[in-house]
């Protein structure tokens, strides 16, 4: 039960200060400066850096670590050691530029203030490499890989902004090729797996809640865009003559904010986002003559996904027609919605209930690596209160004493 100085349970041993001291340490491994935001772009030094940290402090903790074929980092407490089936439980370290301490970092921080307070606990920590999608244009490469399903052709082709395929950057980080298949994933290795993540949404900041257990995580879709008309002379070419690539794609942008809404009343958030634009040739006296941009497409419904997509395809071709312009519209990922496991939700809830916290349902809008093992492994997640539900923003914040009580229900879940 809880008391004005915390808890009186086993579960005390979960400390707060080395929590905040963890989230602190990794933020200060930054390609930005901590006035910018926070970026850890994977494979970076800094990203290496904050993985060796975790690393270390597992160690210090009497842990066994190692990193897999695909780069992620495993930690488990040495007296248990690789063989007995164990709970997996993690996040990722690797960020979105100029992003904010939270996203990610708290999942990992957790799982290793789980070890530190309960090194009887079975219990592995994971540190999924490239989950954000931002560094080689893919989301969740070491979850998708560890997995199986992204091969080593695949791999090859994602490059990063210094032209390196994921296997080449990774080369120096534990990503081998030759041992992919050997140490693939396998679900009689765990129990099952939780990941802790900051809410990225406002729901239990506004109600007062600081935990959340999450039932399920939206389906994504996403889209590269493509239009093509003809780049003339500013001055000379009249308003009637133009094939103007970005008005054509200003017209598509307001009709998938429309949609996203129309969608939206029918699946209670269904979402469109455009994040991404560029245009061509982007000179000040030149009308575009080609424009690229993105779409991400994310619904709690399969149904709602497809039935979108269809109105999508069919209503940006329209405009293209009308202007004049040729369309490509390439789906670039397509992932389902993913329940997640009724069982491991209960034991979560069921032990916040011997805590005296409560544990009020969820559902996430985004995507994280727990949806790329859910489909093999019994999984759920832990959502922790984000203010004001600001993230993917240096002014991303979540309190530490919430974050303290995501791990002793963790502590008091795998105790059971």
């Amino acid at each position: 039960m809880r008391d004005g100085k915390g808890l009186t349970t086993p579960a005390a041993a979960v400390d707060g200060r080395r929590l905040a001291r963890d989230i602190e340490a990794i933020a200060a491994f930054s390609e930005s400066e901590p006035t910018m935001g926070y970026s850890r772009p994977t494979f970076s030094p800094s990203w290496r850096k904050a993985r060796d940290y975790v690393i270390h402090e597992a160690e210090a903790a009497g842990c066994v670590t190692r990193v897999d074929a695909s780069g992620n980092v495993h930690a488990r407490p040495a007296r248990l050691g690789w063989s007995p089936p164990a709970w997996l439980c993690g996040s990722h370290l690797d960020s979105v530029p100029t992003g904010g301490k939270y996203d990610g970092v708290v999942g990992v921080v957790v799982a290793l203030e789980v070890l530190r307070a309960a090194p009887e606990v079975p219990v592995e920590l994971i540190v999924f490499a490239e989950e954000e999608g931002t560094t080689f244009g893919l989301g969740m490469l070491g979850s998708k890989t560890w997995a199986g399903t992204l091969d080593v052709a695949q791999l090859r082709s994602l490059r990063n902004a210094e032209g390196k395929n994921y296997i080449g950057a990774g080369a120096d980080h534990g990503v081998d090729p030759e041992r992919l298949e050997v140490e693939r994933f396998s679900a009689a290795n765990y129990r099952g797996f939780v990941e802790v993540h900051v809410e990225q949404g406002l729901r239990l900041w506004k109600i007062g809640e600081p935990l959340a257990v999450v039932t399920g995580i939206n389906g994504r879709r996403q889209y590269l865009c493509s239009l093509t008309g003809a780049a003339n002379h500013a001055g000379s070419t009249r308003m009637g003559d133009r094939r103007d690539a970005l008005a054509g794609a200003a017209e598509c942008l307001h009709l998938l904010e429309s949609l996203g809404q129309e969608l939206d009343k029918e699946e209670d958030h269904t979402v469109i986002t455009v994040g991404r634009l560029e245009a061509y040739p982007n000179a000040v006296n030149v009308i575009p003559g080609r424009v690229r941009f993105t779409i991400d497409f994310r619904s709690p419904s399969d149904r709602v996904l497809q039935r979108g997509e269809e109105r999508l395809r069919v209503r940006l071709k329209q405009i293209a027609k009308e202007r004049g312009l040729q369309i490509e519209v390439a789906c670039t990922e397509q992932l389902p919605a993913v329940p997640l496991d009724p069982g491991v939700c209960r034991l979560l809830t069921e032990a916040a209930g011997r805590l005296d916290i409560r544990l009020p349902e969820a559902a996430s809008g985004a995507l994280h690596d727990t949806a790329i093992l859910a489909p093999f492994l019994p999984a759920a997640m832990l959502f922790v209160a984000s203010r004001d539900g600001v993230s993917h923003n240096p002014a991303e914040f979540s309190r530490v004493e919430h974050i303290a009580l995501a791990a002793r229900v963790l502590v008091e879940a795998f105790r059971a």
